[in-house]
């Protein structure tokens, strides 16, 4: 049973008391004195040539400072790629400049072209409707597999063409899997598209700009998952600024979703702009700014072939997809459809050969790089479906189907380079079957034809890949970055403690779990343990948080420093308690010698690490304060099964949801309640894609969802009440606290559990339909019912 504190416990999140009181402090609530305020004039066409910009009328108005283009950029770097990919020709990618203000060229519709620096945003917002911009426009490229046909207008002049790069994986297996999908007994194909999505996290970006002329120091504070990559890369490869010199603060942050790891164009803007103006410069996104200026997400299409013997079993799998970067390379981009989609490409399942091709290709369209899942949910819902599909062929139930080639045997190492260490897949789709009451779907589906509905129940099962790892190996893949974790763990004399982490909090928890993991190492209350994260100046240099990583990773590290205090204090104790250092043992907030009745408390031993009165300076250095980085050897590989269960209204072609049920295997849980948070919220955000949201441009390049009137985020009433179960628990094997990670995992395994569960309840209708493409609106699977 989970203790009243520590670790297995629902401690209520400590942060939300000042988030619910009005006391969180986020980077718009930054206002410095003298502050001058940003306003960027952006595009409003997708492609075309800058002949010229007149600021002569707008420089003269009211409140403005300073009014900047291009040409103020001259010699300054361009936001950088923190991804190299070969491609399977052994070629690097083509990596075009991404320059802070448009060069000669505007690449999308919302790219910044000016910015407007003045006293007030009004005042800027003004001006900036006063400049002239002059724009040849040209044709757009929109469509990727047009935009790599030969002659296709190129997005940048100085590549040879819109193709990014063109990457085989496993490339040797490329042979050996055509010739087995040519003699299968059975391949199913299937065409999907994964839909370009806007992460529309609550809080907007946000982006303050500070300069020291007396120390020639810069601060920026922005919306950053990873304030010490931002700093690197802004630093070393944009502006030139010494680390040393530049500091960035990550406060409060109001949920990212991916979005918020890349270094944008805002951030050195600002910065930059700073120094220049001799005045702290703000930046603040309008929402209508943020749906063409923040990142996106997904956006690939694909042609999926799974071979099958006579029984169902996996022979071979190959999956051809075209993977969508924007105008530009965006931070981690080039890796989310390659090493973060086709290494997960064997799912659950033993599938002996595989083989992964993608293009990726430049487009006249926001930059797209990682959203909540990033790479894994395109892979599963690719498997899934094709899975689902192959079922419905082979006349096989879908759970039988899985079942049949589900790995049961660990450590297993896939074609696709990547070892599971551990899991149960027949465990997790057992505890599904009985939450999802399968056997009584029957009567609920007859119940709802009564009714005129049609009644679907859609199956999926999920693997991702958390906490990246290890560095050496992502260094080989082309990361431009070491992919470790940090800790420093400060006990003060009184026995408090302080734990700095390089993890970034922005809706998880940390402040909460972080601090029961090394309270419950240690045996004291959870308040006191402070958790520090989001500051450069006061916190060891770290990665962030993405990637289903912190406790994985940041917790690790924790860890490993928390170790180094225990041994530590140990060793003061044992001189106090005058017993040999080995025979020393630390429970429940105390330090004991085994095998007597002698022991001191902790307070008294962190207080004497303070004032060493009773143990040889030579022997132990006062104070009690440690870091520990975490490298770790391997992901972290949970899994699950999803089952969603949905009603069909044949006369409009709309989608209910009824109920959704998971199982997860999560090894090792810190905090329940905080994993069921973020396990339901990957769930909406599933149900969001697989129903309602899509990011749309017309063939001219304009986006047509750049709003909450035409981009349809899931509401309350959208989504069911969630049962989620994580009972089902393998630890990890890897890592000291055998944990995985939960916070995508929600929404990797929910769209093809939604899609599946619509197919199925035409299908049982009498539909010939085999597949819809996301999101499931109501005009499509009108469309599809009706031929």
């Amino acid at each position: 049973m989970p203790k009243d504190g520590g670790i297995g416990a629902s401690s209520k999140r400590r942060e939300d008391v000042r988030f619910l009181t009005g006391q969180g402090r986020y980077t718009d609530d930054i206002n410095l004195q003298n502050q001058t305020y940003a306003y960027f004039l952006r595009s409003d066409v997708a492609h075309g040539v800058i002949n010229g910009i007149d600021t002569a009328a707008a420089a003269a108005m009211d409140g403005v400072v300073q009014i900047f283009t291009a040409k103020d950029f001259e010699g300054v770097g361009g936001i950088p790629c923190g991804w190299q990919v070969t491609d399977r020709f052994g070629e690097a990618m083509q990596e075009p400049k991404h320059p802070v203000l448009a060069e000669g060229k505007v690449r999308h519709v919302g790219d910044p072209i000016a910015v407007v620096v003045a006293e007030s945003l009004e005042q800027a917002r003004t001006a900036a409707e006063a400049i002239e911009v002059d724009i040849s426009e040209l044709p757009v490229v929109m469509d990727m597999k047009e935009a790599v046909k030969d002659g296709a207008t190129k997005v940048h002049d100085d590549l040879t063409s819109n193709l990014c790069y063109d990457w085989g994986f496993v490339e040797e297996n490329r042979d050996a899997v055509d010739a087995a999908i040519k003699g299968a007994h059975h391949v199913t194909t299937l065409e999907l598209v994964n839909n370009r999505l806007i992460a529309n996290p609550m809080e907007p970006r946000v982006a303050v700009g500070d300069w020291s002329a007396g120390t020639d120091d810069y601060t920026l504070y922005t919306t950053s998952q990873n304030p010490h990559v931002i700093r690197l890369l802004m630093g070393a490869f944009v502006l030139g600024i010494p680390e040393h010199k530049l500091r960035v603060v990550a406060p409060d942050v109001g949920g990212g979703f991916g979005s918020k790891i890349y270094h944008y164009a805002e951030e050195a803007f600002c910065t930059f702009a700073a120094k220049q103006v001799r005045r702290p410069v703000k930046w603040t996104s309008s929402r209508s700014e943020a749906f063409m200026s923040d990142a996106h997400g997904r956006d690939h299409v694909t042609k999926i072939e799974l071979a099958m013997d006579e029984q169902g079993k996996f022979l071979a799998l190959r999956t051809d997809t075209y993977a969508n970067m924007g105008a530009y390379l965006s931070t981690f981009a080039p890796s989310i459809p390659t090493w973060l989609h086709g290494t997960l490409m064997a799912g659950n399942y033993t599938t002996p050969l595989i083989y992964v091709n993608v293009k990726a290709v430049f487009t006249n369209t926001v930059p797209v790089d990682a959203y909540r899942g990033a790479g894994r949910p395109e892979a599963t819902f690719q498997l899934e479906r094709v899975i689902d599909k192959a079922a419905y062929e082979m006349g096989i139930d879908p759970v039988e189907l899985r079942r049949r080639n589900f790995i049961t045997e660990f450590p297993y190492a896939t074609p696709v380079a990547v070892e599971y260490d551990t899991g149960d897949y027949n465990a997790t789709m057992d505890k599904l079957l009985e939450l999802a009451d399968r056997d009584g779907f029957p009567a609920r589906r007859a119940e709802s034809a009564k009714h005129g509905k049609l009644r679907g129940l859609g199956i999926a099962h999920y693997i991702e890949a958390c906490g990246i790892a290890p560095s050496n190996l992502v260094g080989q893949l082309g990361a431009r970055a070491g992919l470790y974790e940090s800790a420093t763990v400060r006990v003060n004399a009184t026995g408090g403690l302080v734990v700095m982490t390089g993890s970034h909090s922005h809706g998880q928890g940390h402040e909460t779990s972080f601090a029961q993991v090394v309270a419950d190492m240690i045996g004291i209350d959870e308040n006191m343990v402070e958790v520090v994260h989001g500051d450069t100046a006061n916190t060891p240099m770290g990665m962030g948080t993405y990637g289903s990583r912190s406790i994985a990773v940041g917790g690790s590290a924790m860890v490993r420093a928390t170790e180094k205090i225990i041994n530590k204090a140990k060793k003061i104790a044992a001189h106090l308690l005058e017993a040999s250092e080995g025979d020393i043992e630390l429970k429940d907030g105390a330090f004991s010698v085994a095998g007597t009745d002698k022991s001191v408390a902790w307070g008294d031993v962190t207080l004497a690490a303070y004032v060493p009165h009773n143990y040889p300076l030579e022997d132990i250095e006062p104070g009690l304060e440690e870091t520990a980085f975490y490298d770790p050897a391997n992901f972290t590989y949970p899994s699950g099964g999803y089952a969603c269960e949905v009603e069909v209204d044949p006369e409009t072609g709309k989608v209910d949801v009824l109920a959704f049920h998971a199982a997860d295997d999560f090894g090792n849980i810190i905090n329940p309640m905080i994993v069921d948070g973020q396990v339901q919220g990957g769930l909406a955000q599933g149900i969001g894609q697989a129903l309602l949201e899509n990011c749309a441009y017309d063939d001219q390049g304009q986006l047509l969802s750049g709003s909450y009137m035409d981009y349809t985020m899931p509401r309350a009433g959208d989504v069911p009440m969630f049962s989620v179960d994580h009972s089902c628990v393998t630890p990890c094997t890897h890592n000291p606290l055998g944990v995985k990670g939960c916070g995508e995992a929600g929404a990797i395994g929910s769209p093809p559990a939604v899609v599946n569960a619509v197919v199925d309840a035409l299908r049982a209708a009498g539909h010939d339909v085999t597949h819809i493409d996301m999101p499931l609106t109501p005009a499509r699977v009108w469309a599809a019912m009706n031929g």
